[in-house]
């Protein structure tokens, strides 16, 4: 089944914690500490996959969470760092952030492997937090956590040339007599539902074309599968609007090709700007001799009237007999040889990682033996070393953050009541509620 598009959860590994623990050995009775650091949370990384051609796998499993990182041990041992978590996906998928739609990542060109969320850093163990005034630190900084996100995933065909034209205009035909594609033909009053890739190989040196499906009036609002599938012509450097110029189901050709212009600049105006070729299909259901009869013109000159002087090249052409095939595809390549060959990559418009909080600092609180409440660690001693206790916009916000860290309600499940003392680095506090 053919899918290009998926919405899925992702997250990285979280950082193993830093340990608390100190040396106990014979004859070192009073050994320091030896708390050894947490190990790395998996990366998410997204990783270009030239044998896969539809994300499919990813409508069958949505979430996905790389693995934590291993917490530290006693004796100074570092906890082990988590493996990736590695999701190959087909060349041309651009993930994107589900809530903005803003570009991620585009797995294109030279962008092989791409680490999408970083997974959290270790935390480290209370072995790095002794000082000459706390010789027995018994905190340890926790592992950072790692960063869950919605994604949407985009698969955008990279192909030279894109294909267009209503159904039935002779595009799978025109595909399969050009290319080493094998699409499914047949009189279908609809179009063809997955797009078609395929390679045409030319003297000197060939190119991939893309059947770009879809394409119906009102496609560029949703009608039909227009909407899903026009994303595919994004990366195309030029396409080629295949008409039926016989009009063998009622239709005009010059208002089909106006058609399918409009739909194109609704969905992407940029579009305008490519180079276009014109393809006249079907030129071997026209009865000439019978049109000059009844003094008509030829659909061929109608459409070269058009479009030709808006810079169009027309060709008339058959694919169901070859007749002027080999003309269009020489003139197709001439033009791509002057066209840059490398394939549209989109540039990262949102940065995961940018987003990730710096894990917040360690601390205890404890109560002693004599009844007194002690709040110490490295996250209290760097609050008080920026806030100025003497004014009363420094207290207030040294209350406000007590209670927004979760100290205060640590504070009240130890049993702390009005009038007990609270201890932080020599500074003592009456606790009232």
């Amino acid at each position: 089944m053919f899918a290009d598009r998926a919405k899925i959860y992702i997250q990285s590994g979280k950082g193993g914690d830093g340990h608390v623990s100190f040396r106990r050995e014979l004859y070192v009775p009073n050994g320091g500490p030896d708390g050894g650091d947490g190990g790395r949370g998996g990366d998410i990384i997204f990783e270009a996959d030239k044998g896969l051609n539809t994300l499919y796998a990813f409508r069958r499993k949505t979430k996905y969470v790389a693995p934590n990182g291993e917490e530290g041990g006693k004796r100074r041992c570092h906890g082990k760092d988590a493996s990736d978590l590695v999701l190959r996906v087909p060349e041309g998928t651009v993930v994107k952030d589900f809530e903005t739609g803003r570009v991620i990542a585009d797995l294109s060109g030279e962008n092989r492997r791409v680490t999408v969320l970083k997974g959290g850093r270790g935390g480290t163990g209370n072995m790095h937090y002794a000082t000459a005034t706390m010789q027995v630190p018994k905190y340890a900084k926790p592992g950072q956590p790692g960063k869950g996100l919605f994604v949407m995933l985009e698969l955008k065909s990279i192909a030279d040339v894109g294909l267009v034209g209503f159904p039935n205009a002779g595009k799978s035909t025109f595909l399969s007599r050009v290319t080493n594609a094998d699409p499914k033909i047949a009189d279908y009053p609809f179009t063809t539902i997955t797009p078609n890739l395929g390679v045409v190989d030319l003297p000197d040196g060939g190119f991939v074309i893309a059947d770009i499906p879809g394409l119906i009036e009102g496609a560029s609002e949703g009608l039909g599968l227009g909407h899903d599938f026009l994303r595919h012509i994004d990366r195309t450097k030029l396409m080629i609007h295949l008409v039926d110029a016989a009009g063998t189901e009622g239709r005009d050709p010059v208002e089909d090709v106006r058609i399918i212009r409009r739909e194109l600049e609704k969905y992407d105006p940029s579009l305008m700007s490519r180079p276009v070729v014109i393809a006249a299909n079907k030129i071997d259901c026209i009865d000439e001799e019978l049109l000059e009869l009844e003094g008509e013109v030829s659909p061929v000159r109608r459409l070269r009237d058009a479009f030709e002087p808006e810079g169009f090249r027309v060709f008339p052409i058959s694919a169901a007999t070859g007749e002027g095939v080999q003309d269009l595809l020489f003139y197709v390549k001439q033009q791509l040889e002057l066209l840059p060959s490398e394939p549209t990559v989109y540039e990262q418009e949102y940065d995961p990682q940018a987003f990730h909080d710096q894990p917040d600092l360690p601390y205890t609180v404890e109560m002693t033996e004599d009844g007194v409440f002690v709040v110490e660690g490295p996250r209290i001693e760097k609050m008080l070393g920026y806030t100025n206790l003497d004014s009363e916009k420094g207290f207030a916000f040294f209350q406000d953050f007590l209670k927004t860290s979760g100290i205060l309600e640590q504070l009240e499940q130890l049993g702390i009541a009005e009038g007990d003392t609270v201890r932080m680095y020599g500074l003592a506090f009456d606790y009232y509620k």
